[in-house]
């Protein structure tokens, strides 16, 4: 993929993993616009780059969903590059969840729904360009389940197996489908300083554009490359190995 001169969409694009990306097309050529829930966060982050364009939308939300891609249609219509990050991630126990159950379907939502919706909502959009892509951002836990985060594990595992067979249905057409596959990375996701222990931001971030733009349909980075090439034996000695560590 040549990482300059494209029109792209990161949702979650504020902060952790979608910024990092963004900052790093910008300084490639490319134009960028990320999306979120919290305006101030998409305030902080265009400060930084104020070539940045900033959309509020609640991706949990379908009518947000709808009004977003008609957006993008009417400003943005070289927009070739839909990149699904956004994505939020709960350590409660199955047990413990009772009839709470409002929170964990925002997690399902916005990890699984957001994704499926808005790549079939933008496609026509991106089949009109020459050169266009799905990027969807799964993990490690795609391949081998954190019982930590048993809901977060399944919609990524859910998503993996989505993006293996949107990349089938598109193959004949101009949009390539590519997973980005991250494995715990210094990040505020799931809560602050639940990640401290995980893989540098910015070095993740650069292998991964090096990744895309090399032309590899799945990306991922240390032990997240571990996870997705292992066999059945191995997931299965990871599993145990990992989940006694939590």
């Amino acid at each position: 993929m040549n990482l300059a001169g494209n029109t792209i969409l990161i949702t979650g694009g504020a902060s952790g993993i979608g910024f990092a990306l963004a900052e790093r097309f910008l300084q490639a050529g490319s134009e960028v616009i990320i999306c979120g829930r919290r305006e101030e966060k998409l305030q902080e982050a265009k400060q930084q780059y104020p070539q940045l364009h900033t959309r509020v939308c609640d991706v949990a939300r379908a009518s947000e969903r709808v009004a977003l891609a008609k957006w993008l249609e009417q400003v943005f219509p070289k927009l070739n590059v839909l990149i699904n990050n956004a994505g939020i991630q709960r350590r409660v126990p199955i047990s413990e969840i009772g009839e709470s159950w409002e929170e964990h379907q925002q997690e399902i939502a916005i990890n699984i729904e957001a994704p499926m919706h808005l790549s079939a909502l933008l496609m026509p959009l991106l089949k009109q360009q020459q050169d266009a892509y799905i990027m969807n951002v799964t993990s490690g836990l795609a391949f081998v389940p954190g019982s930590f985060a048993a809901i977060y594990s399944a919609t990524k595992a859910a998503m993996h197996s989505f993006t293996m067979s949107l990349r089938h249905q598109l193959r004949n057409t101009s949009i390539k489908v590519v997973e980005i596959v991250p494995p715990a990375v210094n990040t505020d996701l799931g809560g602050v300083g639940l990640h401290t222990f995980g893989a540098p931001l910015d070095e993740f971030a650069d292998a991964i554009m090096q990744g895309i733009a090399n032309g590899e349909q799945e990306v991922g980075f240390g032990s997240s490359n571990q996870n997705r090439k292992a066999s059945r034996e191995e997931i299965d000695r990871i599993f145990q190995e990992m989940n006694n560590r939590f």
